[in-house]
């Protein structure tokens, strides 16, 4: 029985040849992993393509099982992100960490340059500077209304001349077309 990209009857998901992964009727990627010893599952999440989906789940298993893990790309081993502890969302993290790195790596050979030996870079942020990130995006409508206040309060505060309104007033009366 071949199992790539054949129809499921009952869900009408493709399954993949990635272990952990199958594909949804829109297309997208879709990888879990079940936590050793329990019934629960970790959704690891939706993805582009099969491959970042299985380096997803590749993450995950070899955090879980180590070097008795059955990976899809056991080459790449030594190279996947480590979760920072057993909580789901941290094991999500790597997951999408190494999944992007999947990605950027397939583009880097798309483009026809030769890939780097760096590592991805990683960038972990706290629960708060996440808030805040949330709490104030750039670009906001609620930032520029916060600045447009904090303007108004600069010019009501009295740091201006009398004269230099006076003239402002004058300025905007004139007309070009006056003699």
């Amino acid at each position: 029985m071949e199992k790539s990209n054949s129809i499921s009857s009952s869900t009408g998901a493709a399954s993949s040849s990635y272990r952990g992964v199958r594909k949804r009727k829109w297309g997208k990627w879709v990888s879990e992993i079940r936590e050793p010893g329990t019934k629960t599952r970790i959704w690891l999440g939706s993805f582009e393509t099969p491959e970042m989906a299985a380096a997803a789940y590749d993450t995950a298993a070899f955090y879980f099982r180590g070097r008795d893990a059955r990976l899809n790309f056991p080459e790449l081993a030594n190279k996947l992100p480590r979760p920072v502890s057993s909580d789901a969302e941290d094991i999500r993290m790597a997951a999408h960490e190494a999944a992007l790195w999947i990605k950027d790596r397939a583009g880097t050979a798309e483009v026809g340059g030769s890939s780097s030996n760096l590592a991805p870079l990683t960038v972990r942020l706290s629960p708060s500077q996440i808030e805040a990130i949330n709490e104030f995006p750039l670009d906001s409508p609620k930032m520029w209304m916060q600045m447009a206040a904090e303007e108004s309060m600069a010019f009501s505060t009295g740091d201006y001349d009398i004269d230099e309104e006076n003239e402002w007033e004058d300025f905007q009366n004139d007309s070009l077309w006056d003699p």
